[in-house]
């Protein structure tokens, strides 16, 4: 091709490589080793045809007969700067040069003009995850998963796609989890071979155990190095197999749209992960097959109990004067529902620590938190109880529901009804549908206390108990309850709330009061550092979803939660990200202190070394505010949340003061 019908690109300055040196350049996407000797320049295909090593990142070496040759760095195969030819005995007969011209101080090197790009098997399954309403990745590019992460940027280029990079894989998976437990929608979560896919293993069983969709994709080595020890070669099926519920490699002869609708269809409907293992050669590998669609491939969600199951709960409810309503987190999406056969019964509503916020403490019939991180209205009301309906609870011992009550159990997994003991009347149904089939048969008895009235009263004795609780001073610093007066009387009601674990999350399920916020958690797998990375999975759904634009989100962790992945603020002030972040800091591990004193051990290993937290989100580059005293608690809380962008308040606490 003559020299005017090349396409130039300039790549850099004559003073950028001095004589005798080589460097890496890239013009457009193509990496070329760009040498200088003798005067003269040269530009060839930057890759050792060995195992593909950076040439520019190798020397100019003088053979014995004076000649100039580019050394390899990584095995030292050597090539002629200006032929590209070897000096013998390799296996490969040279490399491609490519014209270099210098104008003025700048070197241009000349390209055949660009081809159309060729659609390959990743295009396919990147098209099929935007087709089933995929919005959002979270990960991290490498240098096994390249092919696949330019399938992205190019829907993410179109706008079909949110990319958000993490500093860390597991972040990505806890961000993926919060993201699906917020909108029962799944994101997926994008690593390397090795070790960047076994980062993501934690973040995947929070997603598993609390049935939130993920879908996993994780780089593979190339095909032809499987098993023998390849560098980065791990058996990811396996790796992946017991916390995926779908887990496949994607191979040359796959049916690749099939195969991603399949992961999508059993995220979305298993509620679980999905996890694709793409080997390095077959993500590029040309394709011109459709992508897939979720048409036809899904149908309704609706699970009518049986006649003879709502008789029976008519006249269990009918005959009950004192019922109490749990209302788990499986109840998320029906929580008006719920609500609505509350009001007609007026029975307190009673939630698991999962399910907070479902229902606003301001609610005339809301009694709070059952269980370990309850308040002690819940647990009255369950004492008092003739009739527990639990819906969309698992019967965990952190809840502690009485297995000892008459109970109603309404569940849409068979599996979950009585799957610890007994209960009176399991239900196998849809919970919403339960409630629709119900509401306009169930009354309250004329003889029935007025339970409402008995709120008003326990939750009277209860606030006054907390206000007892804001003079307690063991001189370590400020009381918790204090924080979460605080933060109840500043948070947005629509605010989205992800919480840590540890005492600071104790304490929020006692002393925080929702009024319409939605919370998330790490329920079952209880995995300290979850809040941060499921505040940038919560701010992405902010801007995929209608439902949530605008909502301000408020994550909160201890010292402990927030040091695992303190880097992820970073990625926040990346992207911008709308986010107030609660940090309460004892400089100790302080639920594991307590646990140690409680089961007569020595406190040993508790206690943190921490930086100003405060300082460091303003190097960061967000905003930082340091609380020492309970005085400036308001002020502080309000500046951050009023921020718009990154933010987080330190906050020194008295482990002791929970």
């Amino acid at each position: 091709m003559d020299a005017q019908d090349l396409d130039w690109i300039k790549v850099g300055h004559v003073k950028d490589l001095p004589e005798g040196r080589v460097k890496t350049v890239t013009a457009r996407t193509t990496s070329i080793c760009l040498s200088h000797f003798e005067g003269q320049w040269a530009a060839m295909d930057n890759h050792c045809p060995h195992q593909r090593g950076p040439l520019g990142e190798g020397s100019i070496e003088k053979g014995s007969d004076g000649k100039c040759w580019i050394r390899c760095p990584w095995h030292g195969w050597d090539f002629d700067p200006l032929t590209g030819t070897p000096p013998g005995g390799h296996e490969d007969s040279g490399q491609k040069l490519y014209p270099l011209r210098i104008d003025g101080d700048e070197i241009y090197i000349g390209l055949d003009p660009e081809p159309p790009h060729e659609r390959t098997v990743t295009d396919v399954m990147a098209e099929t995850m935007v087709n089933w309403g995929v919005k959002r990745v979270f990960g991290m590019v490498g240098h096994s998963n390249l092919g696949l992460a330019d399938a992205i940027r190019r829907q993410v280029d179109k706008g079909a796609l949110g990319y958000i990079g993490i500093r860390h894989e597991g972040a990505a998976a806890f961000a993926a989890s919060a993201y699906g437990k917020l909108t029962g929608k799944p994101a997926a979560c994008l690593t390397i071979a090795g070790p960047g896919a076994t980062n993501l293993l934690t973040g995947l069983w929070d997603a598993k155990v609390d049935r939130s969709p993920v879908l996993a994709l994780t780089g593979q080595v190339q095909t032809q190095v499987f098993g023998p020890g390849a560098f980065q070669d791990i058996d990811l099926k396996s790796a992946f197999e017991a916390v995926s519920k779908f887990s496949q490699p994607v191979l040359s002869t796959s049916n690749h749209a099939e195969l991603m609708s399949l992961a999508l269809k059993t995220a979305l409907v298993e509620r679980d992960v999905a996890n694709l293992i793409f080997p390095d050669d077959v993500q590029t590998n040309p394709s011109s097959r459709e992508a897939g669609k979720p048409e036809g491939r899904l149908g309704g969600t609706g699970i009518t109990p049986s006649g003879e199951d709502l008789a029976k709960a008519v006249e269990m409810i009918n005959a009950a004067k004192r019922p109490v309503i749990v209302l788990g987190y499986g109840a998320k999406d029906v929580r008006d529902k719920v609500v609505a056969l509350a009001e007609k019964l007026g029975a307190p509503v009673l939630t698991t620590f999962k399910g907070k916020g479902l229902i606003p403490d301001t609610h005339p019939l809301a009694a709070g938190v059952l269980g370990r991180s309850g308040t002690p209205i819940a647990s009255w009301f369950m004492n008092e109880a003739d009739l527990i309906v639990s819906l969309g609870s698992s019967f965990a011992n952190h809840t502690g529901i009485a297995p000892y009550k008459t109970i109603i159990q309404v569940d849409f997994e068979r599996m979950q009804l009585g799957k610890f003991h007994l209960v009176t009347l399991p239900v196998w149904g849809e919970i919403g549908t339960f409630c629709e089939a119900i509401v306009d048969q169930v009354l309250k008895p004329a003889d029935a206390p007025d339970q409402a009235g008995e709120l008003v009263e326990r939750w009277t004795i209860w606030r006054a108990e907390k206000d007892l609780r804001l003079s307690e001073d063991g001189g370590r610093g400020i009381h918790s309850a204090a924080v979460f007066k605080a933060l109840s009387d500043l948070c947005p009601p629509d605010a989205i709330i992800p919480v840590d674990v540890g005492n600071n999350t104790y304490s929020f399920g006692r002393y925080f009061e929702p009024c319409g916020q939605r919370i998330l958690m790490s329920g079952y797998l209880g995995s300290i550092g979850f809040s941060l990375p499921a505040a940038l999975g919560a701010w992405s759904a902010t801007q995929d979803f209608e439902e949530f634009r605008g909502r301000k989100v408020i994550s909160i962790s201890g010292d402990g939660g927030f040091g695992q992945y303190a880097m992820e603020f970073t990625t926040a002030v990346k992207y911008g990200m709308d986010i107030t972040h609660i940090l309460l800091n004892n400089s100790e591990l302080g639920k594991i202190s307590k646990e140690q004193r409680s089961g007569e051990w020595p406190v040993w290993e508790t206690n943190l070394t921490n930086p100003s937290f405060a300082a460091f989100a303003r190097l960061c580059g967000g905003h930082g505010h340091r609380v020492t005293d309970p005085a400036e608690l308001k002020d502080a809380i309000a500046d951050a949340i009023a921020h718009n962008g990154p933010s987080l308040v330190e906050i020194i606490t008295d482990a002791d003061l929970v």
